[in-house]
């Protein structure tokens, strides 16, 4: 545990789901805990006691990848953790597939066809899923020909890397292949009924499209998807679908509508454990990023910096395809902050590349 995480609490402790398995956290909700096949090797999923139209049940919060070993996971699950009770409904926190690649299979009752429920999303995270689940369209992210032209304008010239992301133009459809053809849409303040507790929408930006935690009315627990983790800060990123935005800003800003719930507030984040300190981590992630901008301005101010050429400066280790598109993505984030401040100015080079000058 590094320094930042001894300053908050972890009411329970190391203790961890067992694959297939729950445990309770708190009244009516339960926490599951899926493998992913990437360094972040895994992600919080969350059950919460529900009831709809007198029907006693289950509202699913995220997924999980389009796997077969999760789909077992799952299948013990709804024989098992459910005290003989149906999902009821399916709420996705935004479109990234290690939350909604299993939303359609689920909603669906998986694969003894149990159920037929409704998916909750944003307007913004469910059409950016189903349009990334049709394969090889731009703006995935992580690969395909326009995401290989996007990162080679800021900077990367190693040519095995770009030709990986160049082939994985399917990456996303793999493991989201299909979504529902229907949703329900979650808007900003939106209050919803889940069992006891009434639930509110608070939106984020800059992770996301339209991302969507969710907060108890009481303040006493929030599910914060992606967007406040206790021991990794949340990947910002640009990317070519949108190659001007600034999301970083966008995140900022977005964390402070989170100010407002109390400092004991149970975190149950997608990554990592369940954590105490809400205020705590608020300050700590404000800090990360103030000390990056800093020195990206540091480097700018020296001579024109590209996306690659700040990408060892913030990740000093080495890292594999999937991780260095996030690592561009996120070094021309903190770029584009200054950028639209009019701190630096963008310049294109002979050699064609983007750089930032102060």
């Amino acid at each position: 545990m590094n320094v930042l995480e001894q300053q908050l609490t972890y009411p329970l402790g190391e203790r961890l789901p067992d694959a297939g398995h729950v445990v309770e956290v708190a009244p009516g909700i339960r926490w599951v805990r899926m493998p992913l096949p990437f360094a972040l090797d895994h992600i919080n999923l969350w059950l919460l006691r529900d009831e709809i139209d007198g029907q006693p049940g289950w509202t699913v919060v995220d997924c999980g990848i389009t796997d077969p070993t999760i789909k077992t996971h799952w299948e013990r699950i709804f024989d098992a953790e459910l005290d003989g009770l149906p999902v009821l409904r399916v709420i996705v926190t935004h479109f990234h597939p290690d939350h909604v690649g299993l939303a359609h299979w689920i909603c669906a009752g998986g694969d003894r066809k149990r159920w037929d429920v409704r998916l909750w999303m944003s307007l913004g995270e469910y059409m950016t899923a189903r349009t990334l689940c049709i394969g090889d369209v731009s703006g995935s992210s992580a690969g395909g020909e326009a995401a290989a032209r996007h990162f080679v304008l800021h900077g990367m010239q190693d040519a095995d890397a770009i030709e990986r992301i160049r082939a994985r133009k399917d990456y996303y459809s793999k493991l989201v292949p299909r979504m529902p053809d229907a949703y329900r849409r979650m808007r900003e303040g939106d209050t919803i009924r889940i069992g006891a507790r009434d639930w509110r929408v608070i939106t984020g930006f800059g992770h996301s499209s339209e991302h969507c935690a969710l907060a108890s009315a009481h303040g006493d627990v929030l599910i914060s998807g992606d967007m406040v983790l206790p021991r990794i800060s949340t990947n910002v990123s640009v990317f070519d679908v949108e190659p001007e935005a600034d999301p970083l800003a966008w995140f900022l800003a977005s964390l402070d509508r989170y100010d407002a719930l109390p400092e004991q507030t149970l975190v149950l984040p997608s990554h990592g454990k369940p954590f105490v300190g809400l205020h705590t981590r608020l300050a700590q992630l404000r800090d990360h990023h103030a000390a990056r901008l800093q020195e990206v301005r540091d480097a700018c101010a020296s001579r024109p910096c590209s996306a690659a050429d700040i990408l060892p400066m913030m990740f000093k280790r080495a890292l594999d395809t999937h991780q260095i598109t996030f690592a561009m993505g996120e070094a021309l984030a903190h770029l584009h902050v200054l950028w639209h401040r009019g701190e630096v100015r963008r310049e294109r080079g002979e050699d064609g590349v983007l750089r930032f000058a102060a």
